[in-house]
């Protein structure tokens, strides 16, 4: 079972990312993302119940210092530990908000091979439980591009608090969470990945597949890698060069 979008340690329920051309980048996702008869997202990448999913804001001086690369949350049992334990694992710290106590509210990291993402406390279930997936756009699946897996394993094992488990033969391991399921994936860097960068690949689920990828390419996009299996998929590089991806809703 896979299910990144969850309220718990481990879980994943946003991602954001700082952009150039901020104006251009916001028209181009919200093309791609509100295709089809009943689009998943808005025009203004909230899902289409309103739950703020995916940010996309403007690179200010601010932020600067954060690479080009979609950030996923994950929530963690204690944001300083997996802070510490980035460091102490050869990876880095970028920005860390505090309360006035010190108390960690909140990280942006990057690992060692250059993957940035955000370490949150575990967030309340305001929905009593509900899994907000089917008929919504949420984070569907999170992949990542390495050179070494085992060793990316062991790095968010500590990190995040995910288990590792073999997924197939091809080298590829999911990472899990404490409960059991699929968050995510380590994916060996081989020809069919070639090209790929290593960072967090998000995978937008979208109403009309076919015309996601239209938009992509009239919007100056780049289909770097279509997958047409029953699981319909692609890996997209926006026009500022940011790497996502897209899933077919059905």
């Amino acid at each position: 079972m896979r299910n990144p979008f969850f309220h718990g340690v481990g879980g994943v329920l946003s991602a954001d990312i700082a952009v150039p051309d901020h104006e251009r980048e916001l028209e181009f996702y919200s093309k791609v993302l509100t295709t089809g008869p009943v689009p998943l997202w808005r025009d203004d990448l909230t899902n289409n119940h309103g739950t703020p999913v995916i940010g996309l804001g403007a690179r200010s001086p601010e932020y600067e210092a954060l690479p080009l690369q979609w950030m996923p949350h994950f929530q963690v049992a204690d944001v300083a530990a997996s802070a510490a334990r980035t460091l102490e694992l050869g990876g880095q710290e970028l920005m860390h908000g505090k309360d006035d106590d010190g108390t960690s509210q909140w990280a942006v990291l990057v690992d060692p091979n250059g993957a940035a993402f955000g370490v949150i406390p575990v967030v309340a279930d305001e929905s009593n439980g509900a899994r907000l997936h089917d008929g919504r756009g949420c984070i569907s699946w999170l992949s990542l591009v390495v050179s070494d897996v085992s060793s990316m394993c062991k790095f968010y094992e500590q990190v995040v608090g995910w288990s590792a488990a073999s997924a197939a033969t091809d080298g590829r391991c999911e990472m899990r969470r404490p409960d059991g399921v699929a968050v995510a994936e380590m994916c060996p860097m081989n020809d069919d990945n070639a090209g790929i960068p290593s960072v967090w690949l998000l995978s937008l689920p979208v109403d009309d597949f076919a015309e996601s990828l239209k938009q992509v390419r009239e919007g100056g996009g780049e289909v770097v890698v279509e997958v047409a299996t029953e699981a319909r998929h692609a890996v997209i590089r926006d026009p500022v060069g940011v790497y996502f991806a897209l899933q077919s809703n059905t």
